[in-house]
């Protein structure tokens, strides 16, 4: 039920994304200018800190417009932001004034949880920052179902991430091409008359109206436990036909957050999911991605993305991720229940970027 994806060069990408720099620094000064470093042809070992925009006051209202530049908060890259999102977000970390106790499906907490409004954003992350971010961030966070009869064919899209509202650091830019993305100039073209300045190609609104069914997230669920922060957002891909039955896929993106200053690691994971047709898997593993990610006060999130796959149009996934102290000691993380559902009015998927 569970599958992770394949090594990247089975993957059919667009492009790595291999423009080198050196990694933005995540503790911002405490200045107008926004700096990041850069490594010259010429000097390879040095280390050149260069001004690339002045930092803007985050909107504490409202959202951001398509073409706002962006650091990330927590994962430190640059980045664009393509289009928003509304989501409903799932806390469990909120107390609700509700005291009807829902379906305690996931075998965890059965408090009712209300889903509030919240804004995410469709990004295009800057190439340059790319190999940097790898250990903290998978940055093939979008990821389609070939078209073709292979149903465990994957298509992916390097340099797309979904950032909530609270992650955006916003600055400007004079330059008319900021962010290095091989999808930037097909997407976006400068106008110095707008704010800001990038405004969307048709080429960008073809491809959000096209792909929409498989890009727009629709919830996200959220839930700490002992200072380790979970989210996730799951996405339906579409359905395949496999030995004359139907197989449903869904991929879902991971968020890891360690809000204390101990270090952790994480060093397995046990999932439990539920499918429509009546059947519960128990799947078990070392780590999550082929990785067992360290949490530190330095580095402290880790995202990633896999894919599930279920006999039956909708279920159900939960779990537990269990972390190591220093000491050796370990404790075990919720992972919040989330419902796999599929769309119901049924397209093809997208075979890749064509318009």
């Amino acid at each position: 039920p569970l599958w992770e994806p394949p090594p990247a060069r089975h993957l059919r990408a667009l492009g790595p994304g291999r423009a080198a720099a050196l990694p933005l620094p995540l503790l911002l000064p405490p200045r107008r200018h926004l700096s990041c470093f850069s490594a010259p042809r010429n000097r390879p070992e040095g280390k050149v800190l260069e001004t690339v925009g002045v930092f803007e006051a985050p909107k504490q209202h409202g959202k951001y417009e398509t073409g706002q530049l962006f650091l990330h908060s927590v994962f430190g890259y640059r980045g664009i932001v393509l289009f928003p999102w509304q989501a409903r977000l799932y806390d469990r970390d909120v107390a609700s004034p509700v005291t009807e106790k829902s379906e305690n499906v996931a075998g965890h907490g059965s408090k009712e949880v209300k889903g509030k409004t919240h804004t995410y954003y469709q990004v295009l992350i800057d190439a340059r920052d790319c190999p940097h971010i790898s250990q903290r961030s998978q940055t093939e966070a979008v990821t389609f179902l070939a078209n073709h009869d292979d149903s465990r064919a994957l298509y992916a899209i390097p340099g797309l991430d979904y950032v909530s509202h609270e992650d955006i650091l916003p600055y400007s830019s004079t330059d008319q091409v900021p962010i290095q993305h091989e999808l930037f100039e097909r997407f976006l073209m400068y106008d110095q008359t707008k704010v800001p300045p990038f405004v969307a190609r048709d080429t960008l609104c073809a491809w959000q109206e096209k792909n929409h069914p498989w890009l727009e997230l629709s919830d996200v669920h959220r839930e700490t436990t002992e200072n380790i922060r979970v989210t996730v957002i799951p996405f339906y891909m579409g359905m395949r036909e496999a030995q004359n039955s139907h197989v449903y896929w869904w991929r879902y993106c991971i968020r890891l957050e360690n809000l204390d200053s101990e270090v952790v690691q994480l060093r397995e994971r046990h999932w439990r999911i539920f499918s429509l047709s009546g059947t519960l898997e128990t799947v078990r593993g070392r780590g999550v991605v082929g990785r067992e990610p360290v949490l530190s006060k330095e580095q402290p999130a880790f995202q990633y993305s896999s894919h599930v796959s279920l006999q039956a149009s909708s279920g159900h996934m939960w779990g537990t991720f269990r972390f190591e102290r220093p000491d050796g000691s370990h404790f075990d993380v919720r992972i919040p229940p989330f419902s796999l559902e599929s769309n119901k009015d049924e397209k093809t998927p997208p075979s890749g970027l064509h318009w």
